[in-house]
């Protein structure tokens, strides 16, 4: 009785070569896995990723607390996410202040907050000791002036520029009626003060002309109350969009809701790094979809 004959011997050679191919590239072609999650600034970075390097927790312990302090511009934010969180966890708590990114940072590296809220990139000096950097959020930076202002025209980028540097001072040369153009400027700690002056003044200083002036607390309301009928200032857009007595003004044709818009810049929560577990839980909450509908949505 004949036996059936096996596979010819080049079959056997052929896969002695691919496994013996295969451990080769595993082990000394292919690439290093990444220390640094992608969704994080590195040391030397400017840049943050989109998502959380922590997930959704299902539960968090009663008795949790985080504090957040920092950007005025993310006060409607915190609000919102504090209580979503707060409800979805029971027996959590959020206590959020807002003093200003700089001051955010510092109360982070003091350990007087587990956060910072921050609207501006962490510089490489903040990276060096221990910060990371998570994006919330885009948001638009608005120029805006008060309805009872006669302008009803918009700017180009290099007129705005131009404003806040002191170099125009008259709305006559914009277009509108002559009368001095009064700038509200905010304070040099405020994380929009400093993410305008990279990204509306392109890293130049602001003026220093009579017509400009800086408020002594970063806030939002008081700027608005101080535009009166000739002045102008800056704000997040997201605190602006619905006031009823203030109104953004189009730059390059462009309103702040453009997706185009050329004046955006993201929104963070800085941790220090090792990052504890209220802050685990809070960030994994925030960067979700479920945190993100709740951060817009929130009433």
């Amino acid at each position: 009785m004949s036996q059936k004959s096996g596979p010819p011997p080049i079959v056997f050679i052929l896969i002695f070569l691919a496994l013996l191919g295969g451990g080769y590239w595993f082990f000394f072609k292919r690439e290093p896995a990444s220390t640094v999650p992608a969704n994080v600034t590195s040391p030397g970075s400017t840049t943050s990723a989109s998502n959380s390097a922590f997930p959704l927790p299902n539960s968090v312990p009663s008795g949790t607390t985080v504090k957040i302090d920092g950007s005025t511009s993310m006060v409607t934010i915190n609000q919102n996410l504090k209580r979503a969180f707060e409800r979805q966890f029971p027996g959590t708590s959020i206590v959020t202040s807002a003093n200003g990114s700089q001051n955010g940072i510092a109360d982070l590296v003091a350990g007087r907050a587990d956060i910072a809220a921050v609207s501006r990139p962490l510089t490489a000096q903040e990276q060096s000791q221990g910060l990371v950097a998570v994006s919330v959020t885009t948001d638009a930076i608005a120029l805006v002036i008060s309805k009872a202002n006669p302008f009803n025209k918009g700017l180009t980028s290099a007129q705005a520029a131009d404003i806040f540097q002191g170099k125009i001072n008259n709305w006559s040369a914009v277009g509108g009626n002559s009368g001095t153009i009064r700038v509200i400027n905010r304070p040099a700690i405020s994380g929009t003060h400093q993410a305008f002056q990279e990204t509306v003044l392109k890293g130049a200083n602001f003026g220093t002309t009579p017509n400009i002036t800086i408020l002594q607390r970063d806030a939002t309301t008081p700027l608005l109350q101080a535009l009166g009928t000739d002045g102008i200032g800056y704000a997040t857009f997201a605190q602006v969009a619905n006031q009823q007595t203030v109104r953004a003004i189009a730059i390059d044709g462009l309103t702040p809701d453009a997706s185009s818009y050329p004046y955006q810049r993201q929104l963070l929560y800085v941790y220090k790094n090792p990052a504890n577990p209220g802050v685990q839980t809070f960030l994994g909450y925030a960067t979700s979809p479920q945190g993100q509908q709740a951060m817009i949505l929130d009433n």
